[in-house]
């Protein structure tokens, strides 16, 4: 009996289905003939696009493809960029509305991107509503994003020379050297002020050349060059015999025998397949580096290469941690906690020994087979940490940050899926290594804001990504601070986390004495000099006599925040932004902090020709030149962001001070987050005012975070009780009595109350919306219009503004800011977020208003 036409197509689909199927390791495979069926995959590539790419998969490819692998595939115009992709999903649906592409390469054996990376990117594109293509740009270090470079070949089926130029048969000449050069080895050639571009299209137009994509891998292993005697002298009797016929030939023998002493396979044969590194031989001055040659060039020693690991893995630990009973307590009733909750607040005072607490939970959770990672807000912390921490684990610890090359980040990447490294430190970033397997997440000085990611998208927190991660791989979060943020707090106080709490510090060290100095009455009785008062320059002459060390913090960098003329007030300001340029004297120049313009300094006024063009203010900087003036046999050293460019600048900063080496440091915050002095007795902090007075919701809060944590530097050793002294004009702010007397709670309980009455988090959820353009006319009309269209949605108490910000123009775009406050637990937040991207979406599509530049910034801070 024939089957009728329904019944025909529901024996085809279970046809397809018994077929085509995708098994555990993520790869599609077909168990017979598939030649009549084509595989997609959906793609994530490194741009801002909402959606997913479809691209073809090649057939050869079909049955090696993995979900989480790299692809490399074309993208844009047909001879357009090549983009490294992250397979998302595998399927045989073409997509609708344009052709799909074949996938060019297939980059991993093995998919270097798990399950749980792919739930957390979506995660991430959705809650910080930014486009998935983003986070993955983010995510991915460099060295594993295949990128492609134009470059330009001479066509060897040219033969017009008379439609040439002179100049552009001379680079025509040039290229006839080469297989192919790149647009900036053209340039180079052309010289200064040439049209390079130019050039190329009329060669292009005259086919005289080939202009095409060459795609280049950014990851490349370290390689080391080896030697090894020739496997035909391995055995005693052929080695003497080589030795033997070498008599003649002392300085060659003179390298045999010291490749032995190296590499004694006179005892132990098989020690000659590691062979010795060239460099060993080549470091020997007593050698001839000629005769090693030709050894190398008769065979009597081959060379050969091998891959070495950027992280070495023979370091064995070399301490054990011993905890006090106070830390043993805290460290017991932590993994109590962890029986009823997955998120824990340790508030431990500065000094207490948090470090201690942590390791010996790492060591538990790694006993128990568990990956662990470790967050640290600043790499200037992670610098000293490390340290300790490699006493304890050796080199099984990775360690990943920015100051990294992509080389060492990728090491550390591939070494978290190949199980090289179950333990990892490292700052926000380390959120998106690739872990399967986690137990524990600590995320150390939780209150830091460097935690948060501000430019570009995606503006992810890495303190609520973590516990998002943790909550994916069941593993527990344990939140550490002496300070810590008025929301992780009010949550432990609500239930919703665990709370312990550590209040003695480590060794019976006491807590500093914290003295505030009037600035306003020593002007007046001219007892001040300069930015420092008489009070610290005596402690801080004091201390270097009893050979004990200082700390000096002002939260501004550059040597003053602007320069002015006397006579007519004129500022040096920035062309691009709606700031003044500061004045940085090591470079004797003019720099914006926000887009990074620079320029000379001005001898005279440009506007009225004055001489008296004076500098303003002050940062690290000057400080850093004042102390050299007022103590000129001190040792003085500052620590901010233009002084820690270099990879190593922080290590050899922090070695020098802990080495002794240093009286006193001057620093911007990166000298606040936990970094442990033994040495440390005085902590002097400038222009507290600024701080407290900062125009925002949350300026007490980090006014008493900041102070209270670099005032915890001072006085960490037993017996000896360190001096803070606070410089400000009024001594009588509620704020500095609360930092006196270490009142955390008292904080607390009068900054929820405020919060509360005011609905800002943790009773809310904000959402920062930031309009961007060239015009301000145009800026300001596509604020007002989403201004109110979200508030006939939302209610005019759920959104403030549109406001021009403090600094309302960056980079020559004007900006207005839309601050959205929304209620916790009672409005559907994805669905507001839907409406705010359909509303933002609207702005941008309209004809006038395209333009336009829209930044969401959720959880702004």
């Amino acid at each position: 009996m024939l089957c009728q036409p329904l019944e025909v197509f529901y024996v085809y689909l279970l046809y397809v289905q018994i077929i085509f199927v995708e098994n555990q390791d993520n790869t599609l495979f077909s168990s017979f003939d598939s030649e009549e069926v084509t595989f997609f995959a959906d793609l994530i590539l490194p741009i801002p696009v909402p959606k997913l790419f479809t691209y073809r998969v090649p057939r050869v490819m079909a049955e090696v493809v993995k979900i989480g692998a790299r692809v490399l595939v074309p993208f844009g115009k047909k001879n357009g960029r090549v983009l490294t992709a992250i397979v998302a999903r595998l399927h045989n649906t073409p997509p609708t509305g344009y052709q799909a592409r074949y996938i060019d390469e297939i980059l991993d054996d093995y998919p270097l991107i798990t399950s749980y990376q792919l739930e957390l990117f979506k995660w991430i594109s959705e809650y910080y509503m930014c486009c998935i293509g983003e986070v993955m740009n983010v995510a991915l270090p460099s060295g594993l994003k295949i990128s492609s470079q134009s470059k330009v070949q001479f066509n060897p089926d040219f033969d017009y020379p008379e439609l040439l130029t002179e100049f552009e048969a001379a680079l025509l000449a040039e290229l006839k050297k080469h297989p192919a050069l790149s647009y900036e080895e053209l340039e180079r050639f052309a010289g200064e002020g040439s049209n390079i571009a130019s050039l190329i299209k009329s060669l292009v137009g005259k086919k005289a050349i080939i202009v095409f994509e060459e795609v280049r891998e950014k990851y490349i292993p370290k390689m080391v060059r080896k030697v090894r005697l020739h496997r035909n002298y391995e055995e005693k009797e052929q080695l003497l015999v080589l030795l033997q016929r070498l008599e003649k030939l002392p300085k060659q023998q003179e390298v045999v025998m010291r490749y032995l002493s190296h590499v004694p396979i006179q005892h132990t044969p098989s020690l000659n397949e590691k062979g010795l590194d060239k460099t060993i031989l080549n470091q020997d001055d007593e050698l001839s580096q000629s005769s090693l040659t030709t050894l190398i060039k008769n065979q009597v020693f081959e060379r050969f290469d091998i891959i070495q690991p950027r992280f070495s893995d023979n370091a064995a630990p070399q301490a054990e941690i011993k905890l006090t009973d106070s830390q043993r307590a805290a460290s017991l009733q932590i993994m109590a906690q962890f029986e009823h909750q997955n998120i824990v607040l340790l508030h431990g005072i500065t000094g207490s020994g948090k470090t201690e607490v942590y390791i010996d939970l790492i060591q538990q959770a790694l006993s128990g087979g568990s990956q662990v990672l470790y967050l640290l807000p600043e790499i200037a912390l992670t610098t000293q940490i490390v340290v300790r921490l490699q006493r304890v684990f050796g080199d099984k610890m990775g360690i990943y940050h920015s100051k990294f090359s992509d080389n060492e980040r990728v090491e550390v990447w591939k070494g978290v899926v190949s199980g090289q490294f179950q333990f990892v430190v490292g700052v926000r970033s380390a959120v998106f290594l690739p872990f399967d397997n986690l137990g524990l997440i600590i995320v150390d000085e939780e209150h830091e804001t460097s935690y948060k990611q501000h430019d570009p998208a995606p503006r992810y927190h890495a303190r609520d990504v973590a516990m998002m991660l943790a909550h994916w791989q069941q593993a527990k979060v344990l939140l550490g601070s002496a300070t810590p943020s008025l929301e992780t707090y009010y949550q432990a106080k609500q239930g919703r986390y665990g709370l312990v709490e550590l209040f003695q510090r480590f060794g019976n060290a006491t807590l500093p004495n914290i003295v505030l100095v009037n600035t306003q009455q020593e002007k007046k009785q001219k007892t001040m000099k300069s930015e420092f008062s008489s009070a610290l320059l005596g402690a801080l002459e004091a201390n270097m006599e009893r050979k004990e060390q200082s700390i000096l913090f002002q939260n501004r960098r550059g040597y003053s925040p602007y320069m002015q003329c006397e006579d007519c007030d004129w500022t040096a300001e920035c062309l691009n932004c709606a700031v003044s340029l500061t004045y940085h004297q090591r470079d004797a120049e003019l720099r914006c902090h926000y887009c990074g313009h620079k320029q000379s300094v001005p001898r005279t006024c440009p506007t009225c020709g004055s001489t008296k063009v004076r500098t303003i203010g002050f940062g690290t900087e000057k400080l850093e030149d004042q102390l050299m003036i007022f103590f000129p046999k001190s040792r003085v050293l500052r620590m901010d962001s233009d002084t820690t460019r270099a990879k190593n600048s922080y290590q050899q900063i922090i070695q020098e001070f802990e080495g002794g080496q240093v009286d006193i440091l001057v620093g911007t915050q990166m000298i606040t987050k936990g970094l442990d002095f033994d040495n440390v007795s005085l902590v002097g902090i400038f222009d507290a005012d600024r701080i407290i007075h900062f125009p925002d919701f949350r300026a007490t809060e980090r006014a008493f975070q900041m102070i209270t944590q670099v005032s915890g530097r001072a006085g960490r050793r037993a017996g000896r009780q360190g001096t803070v002294l606070i410089q400000t004009n009024n001594p009588q702010q509620p704020i500095l009595q609360k930092v006196i007397d270490n009142n955390y709670k008292g904080l607390f309980e009068e900054e929820i109350k405020e919060r509360q009455d005011f609905n800002y988090p943790p009773f809310t959820r904000l959402i920062k919306l930031t309009i961007r353009h060239t015009d301000r006319a145009i800026s300001h009309q596509a604020a007002e219009r989403l201004a109110a269209e979200l508030t006939d949605a939302l209610g005019s108490s759920r959104i403030l503004g549109p406001e021009e910000p403090l600094v309302e123009r960056i980079r020559n775009q004007f900006l207005f800011d839309i601050l959205i406050k929304i209620e916790r637990d009672k409005v559907n937040i994805k669905a507001v977020k839907t409406y705010i991207q359909d509303r933002i979406n609207d702005i941008l599509t309209d004809k006038g208003l395209r333009q336009v530049s829209i930044v969401a910034d959720v959880d702004c801070l």
